[in-house]
């Protein structure tokens, strides 16, 4: 099969048959052979109603319905899991997503080698309230991400060699931030291809600011579980040696100035009266703490039953491991 195409939807009943029309006239077009996997997630209009009349007058429609809302990162990675395309292009229900943009991405991933492509949505229909934000975020994202090729990582739609979508695991929110995964899985060669940005034609979007606090948050757990995910005892076991360090030569410094004044005879008071004691103490005690939150992370990654298992690119023979 060459193409899978994963919608994930929620609450878009009356764009849906429009979308599948669109899909399957540039699919017919171009000779592919394809899926559309529809992810109906707990929507509470006719959503499922509508998928389950398409699928049963094109038998490349399916459909996947969870019984309440959890989310996009959900959606795509069930879709991930049953997608069986060579190429899987992942787009939004609403109609924002152009499917005339799917033959140009199915190229770049296999005839320019890509891994993985990203839409990017050079002029926008969005307001400033979404679109100033936006930049700001991409902006951060391709700093803590190093990949300074991308425009959007949000942006929903995106081509994928079949063999990322099934290396990868999108949760949470992190469907932000999938360039981010793919890459950090040795998936490396990621392009970019600007495409068309539709105005919305039925309902409302369905997000809100709270994405964009959101997703810094995410932004930074993916940084720390990459750079430190294996190694925590690198960042914590070095601050909290720090910390100590600084601490205890603060104590010497208090200690050493009361012994100076008193050999000397001049006027000294005792040294838990000065507020730097504390201080240094509470610095040992926080540096203390953190070295052993490294230590206890360390202990979890080495009990871990993933913590020896790496992405193999290829392999040549048999495998003669017992």
């Amino acid at each position: 099969m060459d193409i899978s195409v994963i919608v994930p939807l929620y609450n878009e009943a009356e764009s849906l048959p429009e979308l599948e029309a669109w899909i399957e006239r540039v699919m017919k077009a171009n000779g592919f052979s394809y899926e559309v996997i529809f992810v109906n997630d707990g929507s509470t209009d006719d959503s499922w109603d509508v998928i389950e009349r398409l699928a049963a007058a094109n038998p490349a429609v399916r459909g996947v319905s969870f019984r309440r809302n959890y989310g996009k990162s959900p959606a795509l990675n069930t879709g991930f899991r049953r997608a069986k395309g060579d190429v899987v292009i992942t787009m939004d229900a609403d109609l924002q997503d152009s499917p005339d943009e799917i033959p140009g991405l199915y190229r770049m991933i296999k005839e320019d080698g890509y891994d993985l492509v990203s839409g990017w949505k050079q002029k926008r229909y969005d307001p400033l309230s979404k679109t100033i934000p936006t930049k700001l975020f991409n902006a951060t994202a391709r700093k803590v991400s190093g990949i300074k090729n991308l425009h959007d990582f949000n942006c929903g739609l995106k081509a994928y060699r079949n063999k990322v979508v099934k290396r990868i695991e999108v949760y949470g929110d992190m469907h932000r931030y999938i360039p981010y995964l793919a890459k950090n899985a040795g998936f490396t060669r990621i392009g970019e291809k600007v495409v068309k940005h539709q105005a919305r034609k039925y309902g409302k979007t369905k997000f809100g600011l709270d994405r964009f606090v959101n997703g810094y948050l995410d932004l930074a757990t993916l940084w720390f579980t990459n750079k430190f995910g294996v190694k925590p005892m690198h960042f914590f076991g070095l601050l909290g040696s720090l910390m100590f360090l600084l601490g205890l030569v603060a104590v010497v410094i208090v200690g050493a100035s009361k012994l100076y004044a008193m050999h000397t005879g001049g006027h000294y008071t005792l040294v838990t009266n000065s507020p730097y004691f504390y201080i240094a103490l509470t610095m040992m005690l926080l540096g203390t703490q953190l070295f052993l939150t490294g230590f206890i992370g360390e202990l979890v990654v080495r009990n871990s039953p993933r913590r020896n298992e790496y992405e193999i690119e290829e392999e040549i023979g048999e495998d003669t491991d017992a």
